[in-house]
């Protein structure tokens, strides 16, 4: 049996809508327990309102020490000038003490991610997450080719072996489509099959 925890930071819901179809692909394997937590909105309230920042997200608020309770941890962020958000930046930065005990080493990583447009930073925000995970001793897991919609022509769409990712139009008008919440959902039943055998 594995415990995994999706942990996101979403501003308009597209990231939430990715972390809940993460959820629902890491619960398909069979013991699996699955939390769906979200990081601290560090936007003042008026300003993120003002910005059509989606409020009421049904998700609990994680501590950063709760991590350490975890077989596995989906990271989800949307992009920002292709790094990961300042709300997600804020919460890692005091994992300090879980890097100082080591209580992550040897347990399951992954980062899925959203963009405006379908060149927006996506891969590199993937990429420039993983050595935080690296730094604290996690085992890395990306979105393997087995994942065929990836490769596909059919749609523009996100994806990559980095991590399932979504576009979400320059004004966040466009939510998840269902072969990018099926990456996404793959993404979690992977994680959740390498953090079972490892648990075991």
């Amino acid at each position: 049996m594995a415990k995994v925890l999706v942990l996101y930071h979403s501003f308009y819901g597209h990231i939430e809508a990715m972390a809940n179809a993460v959820a629902e692909g890491a619960r398909q394997v069979e013991g699996t327990t699955v939390q769906v937590k979200r990081v601290p909105e560090t936007m003042p309230q008026d300003v993120f309102r003002k910005a059509g920042g989606k409020e009421n997200q049904a998700a609990a608020v994680a501590q950063p020490a709760e991590l350490a309770d975890y077989d596995a941890i989906v990271f989800g962020t949307p992009t920002r000038f292709g790094n990961m958000t300042a709300q997600m930046r804020n919460f890692l930065d005091q994992t300090g003490g879980l890097w100082a005990s080591g209580a992550l080493v040897g347990k399951v990583g992954s980062v899925f991610t959203a963009s405006g447009t379908q060149h927006g930073g996506q891969e590199s925000t993937l990429l420039t997450f993983h050595p935080t995970l690296l730094h604290h001793g996690m085992i890395v897991v990306g979105l393997p080719y087995s994942e065929t919609r990836q490769t596909g022509l059919d749609e523009i769409k996100g994806g990559s072996p980095y991590g399932a990712s979504t576009i979400t139009g320059a004004q966040g008008e466009r939510m998840p489509s269902e072969q990018e919440l099926g990456m996404a959902q793959f993404q979690g039943r992977h994680v959740a099959t390498i953090a079972s055998k490892l648990a075991s």
